[in-house]
């Protein structure tokens, strides 16, 4: 099995043995193989992306194309243990909605997104004028499924606003943890486990 990408090794590490997930975005399928096999969990999976959904499928995985925008919708309340949206917060059109959505089919939710505030993506900006590739945000602004801009400042604000809770927050620098402290000019990614 290949490695996880760093924040997908963050939620497998905390998603509970057994439990039912959705995970929301799920591309490859990379988070569900590692769930279903490490952690013996009812792993399931939900993709905007044709080939993506035809990449689960080849590896077995259960995965319905469906688009976060819309079709969460169609999910009973409480129908999972965990929602999971990776890297996929700031290509949805109402962010807010999603993570709402999220709250009401899972009991809880992973929300993981790369920080737009970080330093480099601020310095680019500032000395360059131009939206930053980088390795982590490694295409151009016209290339790029990205419609908003989140900051980790601008998520907990956002959550604060809604009356969720964080349960715990993770930071990465590169494929590496951080501490909190000014994680919003620090981070490049950031990981929220949230509940009501």
């Amino acid at each position: 099995m290949t490695a996880l990408r760093p924040d997908l090794a963050v939620i497998a590490a905390e998603v509970a043995r057994g439990s039912r997930v959705l995970d929301v975005g799920c591309g490859h399928g990379e988070l569900m193989q590692a769930l279903r096999h490490d952690r013996h969990v009812d792993a399931r999976g939900m993709e905007l992306d044709r080939d993506s959904v035809a990449a689960c499928m080849a590896r077995g995985l259960p995965v319905i194309q469906g688009d976060a925008n819309t079709d969460l919708a169609f999910y009973p309340d409480d129908a999972f243990d965990y929602a999971i949206l990776s890297q996929t917060l700031q290509t949805t059109m109402r962010p807010d909605l999603v993570v709402e959505e999220l709250l009401r089919i899972g009991k809880r939710a992973f929300v993981s997104f790369p920080n737009f505030a970080h330093w480099r993506v601020r310095l680019s900006l500032l000395w360059g004028g131009r939206m930053p590739v980088t390795r982590l945000l490694p295409i151009a602004w016209y290339e790029t499924p990205n419609i908003h801009h989140v900051t980790v400042d601008d998520f907990r604000a956002l959550v604060a606003e809604r009356g969720i809770k964080v349960e715990k927050s993770w930071f990465l620098n590169g494929d590496k943890p951080i501490s909190p402290a000014a994680a919003n000019f620090r981070a490049e990614h950031a990981v929220f486990l949230l509940t009501r």
